[in-house]
């Protein structure tokens, strides 16, 4: 089957087009079950080697190549070209780069501002605690694993905090992502520095400023349940302790999420 690609451009050295426009690329003998991603490079492969995007393991782990997808933030290594396939209407697929982050090129953004936003919330493990006498690991119980085991699978893509517009018109917000990151740790028996992360995510552009909207749980490519994780971090907040939060651990499946 043939497939017409809306694709989103801008070329900040090109200066005869100094803002973003459209431009259209059709590929035939397209298979139901190729990806976009998969597509994206004969885009660059076949017809137009300027294009240019992020892509690396290209199975759904690095997270680098989130855009919008038909309006919609996707991993493209995780889309199948038979999603758009409607009868006997003509396939189309319109791409853009996620939303906002700085545009550097056609879909590749400036993901700076989002990882500062990661590094405020200290997203790595606080314990000065001595070793235990037998040098070994900290133990836990499979029942506090499994509290925050949901928010332990985030890539980092940035799908959820590009589809928030509490982070559109503000982008000090932390964002969903980093939330996602400190809950990981506010709720790991392990982990000492809850306090630390609470405080920061306490602030005016800390938690309270996500409104509950729910766009960042399905735009998650990992099924993570971040509006429930944020519900989650409030609650902490608010009650100034872990305790007693989390009494049934997140299911996977997109019913009741959130």
């Amino acid at each position: 089957m043939n497939v017409t690609f809306r694709i989103r451009r801008f070329n900040p050295e090109d200066p005869t087009k100094q803002r973003p426009y459209f431009q259209e690329f059709t590929l035939s003998e397209v298979e139901a079950n190729d990806r976009v991603l998969e597509l994206l490079h004969r885009i660059k492969w076949e017809q137009d080697g300027t294009l240019t995007l992020r892509r690396a393991c290209a199975h759904g782990i690095c997270g680098s190549d989130a855009m919008r997808i038909n309006g919609v933030n996707r991993l493209a290594c995780k889309v199948l070209a038979r999603e758009f396939i409607d009868g006997d209407k003509p396939v189309k697929i319109q791409i853009e780069p996620i939303l906002g982050l700085p545009v550097l090129k056609d879909l590749v953004v400036d993901m700076e501002p989002f990882f500062d936003n990661y590094k405020r919330v200290m997203p790595f493990f606080i314990n000065d605690t001595a070793l235990p006498a037998n040098g070994r690991e900290r133990l836990q119980t499979q029942e506090d694993r499994e509290k925050f085991d949901d928010t332990t699978k985030c890539i980092l893509c940035a799908c959820c905090t590009t589809s928030c517009p509490s982070y559109w018109t503000n982008g000090e917000y932390v964002g969903p992502a980093a939330i996602v990151q400190a809950h990981r740790f506010i709720f790991d028996t392990r982990d000492e520095g809850a306090k630390e992360r609470l405080d920061v995510l306490s602030q005016p552009n800390g938690v309270w400023r996500c409104r509950t909207i729910y766009n960042c749980t399905p735009a998650c490519p990992r099924d993570i349940q971040v509006t429930r994780a944020i519900g989650e971090v409030k609650l902490a907040i608010r009650n100034r302790s872990t305790e007693g939060i989390i009494t049934e651990v997140a299911s996977h499946s997109r019913a009741g999420s959130g």
